[in-house]
């Protein structure tokens, strides 16, 4: 008796877990294939607010702080991811700089000019250089304000 009850018991998980798997699958269709109004947009007409705004391109990024005050790539790299850029390093560059300069490394200038748009301004160069591999390098200048961070209590 004890044996056929147990029997039952694993059949019914055995029909919740299949049941469980094929409405998750059929979810997981559904929501591919539903299109928001943020998925309807071309990708002729990119926005700073989508992280995939470059067509499903991962630009890869090397922040450089060109001024003397510290922390300043570090803060700059958290404003560019939030943008959707893939900020790959950060660091110290030897020298500084007014204002932001976006160096184009892979021929993208309208990559550069998105990120010099994200940083609120700045000079793009275009400046190949495959050993860096990156798309970008952006150098923070000194006229950089860096945007007001949350407070988190």
């Amino acid at each position: 008796m004890i044996g056929v009850v147990i029997v039952a018991l694993v059949l019914v998980m055995i029909v919740a877990i299949g049941v469980r798997s094929s409405s998750g699958s059929r979810g997981e269709v559904a929501a591919q294939h539903s299109t928001s109004p943020r998925e309807s947009a071309s990708p002729a007409t990119p926005t700073l607010a989508d992280p995939k705004w470059a067509t499903g391109q991962r630009i890869t990024v090397e922040v450089l702080n060109a001024t003397k005050v510290r922390g300043l790539a570090r803060r700059a790299a958290r404003a560019l991811r939030d943008q959707g850029f893939d900020v790959v390093s950060t660091g110290t560059n030897h020298d500084q700089f007014d204002t932001t300069v976006v160096l184009d490394r892979t021929g993208h200038r309208d990559w550069a000019s998105r990120a010099a748009k994200a940083m609120g301004g700045g000079t793009v160069l275009v400046r190949p250089d495959s050993s860096r591999e990156v798309d970008l390098t952006v150098l923070i200048g000194s006229t950089w304000r860096a945007p007001s961070q949350p407070f988190y209590p």
